[in-house]
């Protein structure tokens, strides 16, 4: 289990966050963004988790202490849509970036829905990071484009997914493919959220851990 902490901004004062510590002091790091419901104890397990496969995480509280109840959309929506990203990203993320960068190792981004397109946003406009994760989320092409991505990046999809629909992530697999990018996009026969165990109603055992088997391949190999 981890604990909440305080690291720097860029633009000066502190963001909170959620860090479960790997159990090697100079572990690669991995900053982990939040759904739209807030810092859920979801989110939290991701970090744990990752720090089991030995990896040391920080969930960024990016709505300050606001958490959304699962059935509260239109809440949620409103808190998403009152986040400016592209700020929150340079700001906080890269914060998060910096902070477990600063223990002398490699570190990546990952995130789910909302989280996902601000890895997104991550993976072309923070210098500090090495690689990217993202789950079914997706900035729009005119914030964040796959030409524009910096470091190696692998996506999971869902195809019966009616926000993030498999139109888009064909243009961005053919951005990302155009431009020479590193990177990997898995889709999977599942609905949106589906790495989400506690939404039971879009859940996708299978699919959840063939994904999470994907990441953390995919972070061991470009973070060693």
């Amino acid at each position: 289990m981890g604990n909440m902490i305080s690291f720097p901004r860029t633009s000066g004062g502190s963001a909170k966050g959620y860090l479960a510590e790997a159990k090697a002091a100079k572990a690669p790091g991995v900053v982990v963004i939040q759904e739209w419901w807030g810092l859920q104890g979801q989110i939290k397990a991701v970090c744990d988790l990752l720090a089991e496969a030995g990896f040391t995480a920080v969930a960024p509280d990016l709505f300050e202490g606001k958490v959304i109840p699962y059935h509260d959309e239109a809440a949620a929506s409103a808190a998403m849509s009152s986040l400016d990203f592209a700020s929150a990203t340079s700001d906080i993320v890269r914060g998060a970036v910096r902070h477990l960068k600063s223990r002398g190792s490699k570190t990546g981004l990952t995130g789910f829905c909302m989280g996902g397109a601000i890895t997104v946003i991550g993976a072309t406009r923070i210098p500090d990071l090495d690689a990217a994760v993202c789950f079914y989320g997706l900035p729009p092409p005119q914030v964040a484009s796959g030409k524009d991505v910096r470091v190696p990046l692998q996506a999971h999809f869902a195809n019966e997914d009616d926000w993030v629909t498999p139109d888009k992530v064909d243009a961005l697999e053919q951005e990302l493919k155009s431009a020479g990018k590193t990177y990997e996009i898995h889709r999977y026969d599942a609905h949106h959220a589906f790495m989400n165990s506690e939404r039971k109603n879009v859940y996708d055992a299978k699919s959840a851990k063939l994904a999470w088997d994907r990441a953390v391949t995919w972070f061991r190999r470009h973070l060693a």
